[in-house]
């Protein structure tokens, strides 16, 4: 791909190439099989013959054959080529009589010379070839635009990836200012503390975040940070466990705190005797698997309302641009109360949940307690 002042330019294809050799090489290719067997020189002849005409059909198809691709006089481009009909006739049979000078085989003079059966053959190719170059011209055209649309869609995804970013940054931004403004409420010695790891957030979001990818170590210490600045604030049983290799990894900024968040709303509530939020981030076998679970007194109806909210919408586009068909997210909402104890809800959620969440603790938990379930399956994972 090239630029001219601005302007996309795409380069020939080979299938254009291909095209246009296939038109330089047909006629004379064919006079060779049918007319010229005896003597290989008049092949040659026919050959050189070609390529001296070839340059005709390309100017008649950058100054003529474009008009037709134009809204404009339909009449002016087929005008125009009659006009260049009988101008390469005149010129092939001009080729013709200098050649008939320089050779003296009777297989050459016959099929250069001046008859009725001659121009019959040269008006045969000359409109074949002048059709085939306005089918190349549309051929190159319809690429061009396919280019075109193309470079424009992936511009408008970037955009709207950028977009996104943006709304996701401010979202996480003023959650956090909320937690360092409640602990300054409470009057809280560990709010210088909070205070050192906000800035440390704010580094990320402003000067680390501006790649395409970022290292995943980098997106692990962003959520880390978070997590600290939620245990000071809240007394909750938070963990947060990273399995397997991360070193090497990258993802998109922002990628996962939107369902991290998530588990925070809905189990600090303030509402659950002991809220919990497990967090587990495993890397491996060509996959990123992010799972979250956490308390919830939330009935079904309120908490598909919240899995609806902003950074959920958001962070759903995102995985829609970055992973069309890569991806799953799914979200599990238990029952509480007297359906949590069924036997058949336990036994289909433990069918379900027993692959994402293998550790026998945490599956108890979520079987045995009211809890929300998050799990975000990546499965391409690039290196750096």
């Amino acid at each position: 791909m090239e630029y001219d002042n601005d302007t996309l330019r795409r380069q020939t294809s080979r299938i254009e190439i291909f095209c246009w050799t296939l038109l330089a090489l047909l006629n004379p290719v064919t006079d060779c099989i049918m007319m010229l067997t005896a003597h290989w020189a008049s092949c040659v002849d026919a050959i050189v013959v070609g390529g001296l005409i070839f340059p005709l059909y390309l100017l008649y198809a950058r100054f003529v054959g474009v008009l037709f691709f134009q809204h404009r006089s339909r009449i002016l481009p087929w005008l125009l080529s009659i006009g260049s009909f009988f101008v390469i006739q005149f010129y092939i049979f001009g080729l013709y009589a200098i050649l008939r000078t320089f050779v003296c085989h009777p297989e050459q003079q016959a099929w250069a010379a001046f008859s009725t059966l001659t121009i019959i053959r040269v008006s045969w190719w000359v409109a074949i070839d002048m059709g085939l170059a306005v089918g190349i011209l549309f051929l190159g055209k319809s690429l061009d635009e396919k280019s075109q649309v193309e470079h424009f869609r992936k511009e408008s995804g970037f955009f709207q990836l950028r977009y996104l970013r943006a709304q996701l940054n401010p979202h996480f931004l003023f959650n956090t200012l909320n937690s360092v403004y409640s602990l300054a409420m409470q009057k809280s010695d560990r709010a210088p503390e909070v205070v050192v790891k906000l800035a440390d957030i704010m580094r990320y979001l402003i000067y680390e975040c501006n790649e395409e990818r970022i290292p995943l170590d980098k997106e692990i210490e962003f959520i880390r940070n978070y997590i600290e600045i939620e245990k000071i604030r809240y007394n909750a049983d938070i963990r947060l466990t990273v399995e397997g290799q991360t070193a090497g990894v990258t993802v998109e900024p922002y990628l996962f705190i939107s369902f991290i968040e998530n588990g925070f709303k809905h189990a600090m509530d303030h509402s659950y005797s002991e809220p919990f939020i497990y967090i587990t981030l495993r890397v491996g076998n060509g996959q990123l698997v992010l799972n979250v679970i956490n308390s919830t007194t939330a009935d079904l109806e309120l908490q598909a309302k919240r899995i609806n909210g902003k950074g959920i919408a958001h962070s759903r586009s995102l995985l829609e641009l970055l992973y069309p068909d890569n991806y799953d997210l799914d979200i599990i909402q238990t029952e509480k109360d007297e359906t949590r104890t069924s036997a058949l809800r336990l036994r289909n959620a433990r069918e379900r949940l027993e692959d994402l969440y293998p550790d026998s603790h945490t599956l108890d938990v979520i079987l045995n307690k009211s809890s929300f379930t998050v799990s975000l399956v990546l499965k391409t994972v690039s290196p750096c």
